[in-house]
């Protein structure tokens, strides 16, 4: 009877012929040589996209490639990755923003080194999960010791922790619930995570400079603290949050009857890059007991500069920190992650699962990175492409990228604003430059002026620069984020966004004393 049962209990070689025939597109060890054949197709797209393109946009209007993707049918299967990587080709790779350009200047999307590329090959194919130890292994000593390293840049103690997250914002969301959450067990005994927010909840005030990420309101809102918790502390001329008005800000919450549990700093801010007065801010937060939060997505590439570091001293003070690598480290997206100068803090959020994450378990002998998480259960081995670049290019050379953008970004600026045809509106600490064109029209035209500019740059696909609006006018505004971007590639960028000021004023007939013919 036993043999009977194991012997149908055993698949017979056509049965096994025919599930290996069904299933040949799983990555196994018999499909090696198809792997090798596709991967050899997308790196002829991927060296072809680098050698090919001399601008950093097609210049394709949305609707024209709406129609082309809506077009595709998902029940008819392509017959060989020839097809599937021609249509990939078609419908993405030959629009896809180049931001290895230098023509590229507008958001703060870095080009990426070959080592993290390596490590993208390695992460995707092996596929690892970091929740915990059994399905990552060495990535889970791996990726803590990158904290680690991080920690000890940021001049954190050794007892710091952290995770890598998925980026800049769920970081900061870390950073506004370890304070919320700290708050109320240290000052209400209330445990949040299990009993809910308390209701003086609805009194929490947590401030932002006026520059500061729109993250930090999703995020209130998302905790359910409302964007009403908000408080927009003023800043100074270089739109920095101005650390007097800060004190004031809080006594004048106080006053109101609310209850102030934080401050979210801001080291590099996305339309100035600059960086806000840190050791003074973290003064304030001591004297009145608020959690400090340093919100460096951008600024962390100072960790890597001698030259510049002094630019985050106080960041050190901070109770947390969050960091972009796939800004000012040159990683491929994503690779972030939030830091606590106090590892404990994190047991605020450590749910445990008898099926993942057992209260039992010795996390001495099995560590979990899932203890530390907070919206990421299965997530990647992003760490393994910081860990291939500092391994390869070492602290030194990206410290070197991170000097050199800063140094072309002094030498644009001047070059605003040594040409009448600019006005230049702030120097930065890194690479962010918020200007506009002004030549040949009064002031209630610039911002339709510089709007032109923008749009037609855009759909030219010759250079893509960035906006913002500040004190309700339109600025357009560099940021310089490739260390292979001169002086040289910025006047050039100058001169185009000159040409195009021109056609905008000669289509609508503006006279150099700024009056509008009529047709």
């Amino acid at each position: 009877m036993n043999e009977t049962l194991m012997n149908e209990e055993v698949p017979s070689p056509t049965v096994l012929s025919s599930r290996e025939e069904l299933c040949k597109d799983i990555f196994y060890e018999q499909t090696c040589d198809e792997y090798v054949r596709a991967i050899r197709l997308a790196q002829e797209r991927v060296t072809g996209f680098l050698k090919n393109n001399r601008k950093p946009f097609s210049g394709i209007k949305p609707a024209d490639i709406r129609t082309r993707v809506e077009a595709v049918d998902f029940e008819v299967p392509l017959p060989d990755y020839e097809s599937l990587l021609n249509e990939v080709d078609e419908l993405y790779v030959k629009h896809a923003t180049a931001y290895h350009l230098p023509q590229y200047i507008a958001h703060l999307n870095c080009p990426v080194v070959i080592p993290a590329l390596a490590a993208e090959v390695l992460i995707s194919a092996i596929n690892s999960s970091q929740d915990t130890y059994d399905q990552s292994a060495g990535g889970t000593f791996m990726e803590r010791k990158l904290i680690a390293w991080t920690g000890a840049q940021i001049g954190f103690p050794s007892d710091c922790d952290g995770i890598f997250t998925a980026g800049g914002s769920q970081s900061n969301l870390m950073g506004l619930l370890l304070a919320r959450d700290f708050f109320a067990l240290k000052h209400l005994n209330r445990n949040i995570k299990l009993d809910g927010c308390p209701p003086e909840a609805t009194r929490f005030r947590v401030f932002v400079s006026g520059k500061a990420h729109f993250s930090n309101h999703k995020n209130a809102s998302i905790m359910g603290l409302g964007e009403q918790a908000i408080v927009h502390v003023e800043t100074d001329g270089r739109y920095r949050m101005d650390p007097q008005k800060l004190e004031e800000a809080i006594a004048r919450e106080r006053e109101k009857g609310n209850i102030p549990i934080a401050v979210m700093a801001t080291a590099g801010t996305t339309d100035f890059g600059n960086v806000d007065p840190l050791s003074d801010i973290a003064h304030t937060a001591r004297k009145h007991r608020l959690w400090l939060h340093v919100d460096a997505a951008y600024g962390c590439g100072l960790l890597l500069t001698e030259k510049y570091r002094h630019l985050l001293a106080g960041i050190e003070q901070a109770d947390s920190v969050t960091v972009d690598y796939h800004k000012s480290f040159f990683q491929p997206i994503s690779s972030s992650a939030f830091i606590v100068r106090n590892k404990l803090h994190l047991n605020i959020i450590k749910h445990h699962a008898d099926y993942l994450n057992p209260k039992e378990q010795d996390y001495d002998e099995l560590p979990a990175q899932i203890n530390k998480s907070i919206v990421q259960s299965t997530r990647r081995f992003d760490a393994l492409k910081l860990w291939c670049t500092l391994r390869y290019l070492g602290k030194e050379k990206l410290g070197q990228y991170t000097d050199t953008i800063i140094e072309t970004t002094r030498e644009a600026a001047d070059s605003i604003e040594n040409d009448d045809s600019f006005e230049l509106l702030c120097h930065s600490d890194m690479g962010v430059l918020v200007f506009r064109y002004t030549e040949g029209s009064e002031k209630d035209e610039l911002c339709k002026l510089n709007q032109y500019i923008k749009k037609s740059l855009f759909f030219s696909g010759e250079v893509l620069l960035a906006s913002t609006k500040v004190n309700g006018a339109f600025y357009l505004k560099f940021t310089i984020f490739n260390p292979l971007t001169t002086i040289t590639d910025i006047q050039n960028i100058l001169t185009i966004i000159k040409q195009h000021g021109h056609e905008y004023l000669q289509l609508n007939r503006v006279s150099p004393a700024g009056r509008t013919d009529q047709f």
